[in-house]
């Protein structure tokens, strides 16, 4: 059996340290992502003043007539989500180009020339182009439930800033959605909860991990055949 060329064992080396640095790459892209969505703790609260008989004290948060609904840094927020959007695009084009163009036989000395003493060398020129396209696109999405998140900060005008994530491990895949946006105290019900179409600035992200997702993808090969750099 002959040896493979050092070139190629190099290569290979190569493409295997780049894989590697790319995983690697990736798993602390992930964990930094993560600690990016964790749940916002509450404020910590500064230490209580020694008890001496009073019952208001300025540096004490005491709330005589407690709001059940999300108004601080730390308090948790159930999101509705009825998110249904629907879209569709229908396009079609039609053309059409005629031209005709006579050129007359020319004369030469006072005498039209002629073809074998008969017909006249005159020329017409035809050309027909048409066009015919049509192109039509439908999209629909619908995602459902409810999803919890908290209050990251509050802004100026008192509108919360919210944030959060669920994980639901199934078999060997985990499901994973995250949201977050900024949500008006007004728009929040009773039940201390807003349906997702109150969300200004929402971005919802529904995806996956695992063995499950992978299996859903195409390898990187397949994805360069399909991608705009494939030139055929």
């Amino acid at each position: 059996m002959s040896k493979l060329p050092v070139y190629t064992r190099l290569v290979s080396a190569v493409l295997l340290v780049a894989t590697l640095a790319g995983c690697a790459g990736m798993q602390e892209r992930q964990k930094k992502e993560d600690a990016e969505w964790a749940a916002t703790a509450p404020v910590t609260q500064p230490t209580p003043p020694p008890a001496d008989g009073s019952i208001y004290h300025d540096m004490q948060n005491l709330e005589l007539f407690n709001d059940p609904r999300a108004h601080r840094v730390g308090d948790i927020l159930t999101i509705n989500l009825v998110e249904a959007m629907q879209a569709s695009k229908t396009s079609e084009t039609t053309t059409s180009k005629t031209d005709k163009n006579t050129l007359n036989a020319p004369e030469v000395l006072g005498h039209t020339l002629s073809v074998k003493g008969g017909n006249t060398a005159d020329s017409n020129l035809n050309s027909a182009n048409s066009f015919d396209g049509a192109g039509s696109s439908t999209q629909s999405n619908q995602l459902t439930g409810e999803f919890t998140v908290t209050v990251s900060q509050r802004l100026s005008n008192g509108n919360l800033l919210v944030r959060g994530e669920k994980w639901l491990t199934i078999n060997q895949g985990q499901e994973l959605i995250r949201l977050s946006g900024i949500v008006r105290p007004e728009d929040i019900e009773q039940d201390n909860s807003v349906d997702s179409t109150r969300v200004a600035d929402a971005r919802i992200t529904y995806t996956g991990r695992g063995v499950l997702n992978s299996a859903n993808q195409q390898g990187w090969l397949a994805r360069f055949f399909n991608s705009k750099w494939m030139p055929y």
